[in-house]
């Protein structure tokens, strides 16, 4: 499983080339939340146009870089396409609060988990309740319910079943078990 806070900033290389084409900025997803692609950074203060790369042309998820299809791989669209992100679109899902139906909050979202090559639905959620809560506590970890529907990712809050607030578990408890 990868953690979507360790691939921004890693390298976008072409596995035939070995050329890096950027460094990952963030992750784009679609409407459903589903992984569509990585953002690279951006040189220049005002940008219209960013430079992506669809997921369907990652190859592999490594430690320490991303490699890639081809230089082709990595396109240019207009920046107002990117509505939700990780941490930068109109839709943000970094540190949004994290509820339960029932209106628990849970804490604020910190990372999010996904499986590189078993489709791109978000498979969990690493919670904070701030910098002096995770240095007591730790940070927690919320298994996205099997059900997509279950979870709403909206604009101001992720709501989650109220059996979530019994699921968490410590994050190291969370990468144990994959």
């Amino acid at each position: 499983m990868i953690r979507l806070q360790h691939i921004i900033g890693l390298p976008v290389v072409v596995i035939h080339s070995g050329k890096c084409v950027g460094k990952i900025k963030d992750a784009w997803f679609d409407e459903h939340w589903q992984l569509r692609g990585l953002i690279l950074e951006a040189r220049g203060w005002f940008v219209r146009k960013v430079t992506v790369v669809h997921w369907k042309d990652v190859l592999t998820c490594g430690e320490d870089a991303i490699l890639i299809s081809g230089e082709d791989a990595a396109v240019k669209i207009e920046a107002h396409r990117i509505t939700r992100s990780f941490v930068t679109g109109l839709l943000k899902l970094k540190d949004l609060p994290v509820l339960t139906v029932q209106g628990s909050q849970l804490g604020f979202l910190s990372d999010v988990y996904f499986h590189p090559y078993q489709g791109t639905q978000i498979i969990g959620y690493e919670l904070t309740d701030g910098f002096v809560s995770d240095l007591m506590e730790g940070r927690k970890w919320l298994r996205a319910p099997a059900e997509a529907s279950a979870v709403l990712l909206g604009e101001d809050a992720i709501i989650v079943p109220a059996v979530s607030e019994a699921e968490l578990e410590p994050v190291a408890a969370s990468n144990s078990n994959e």
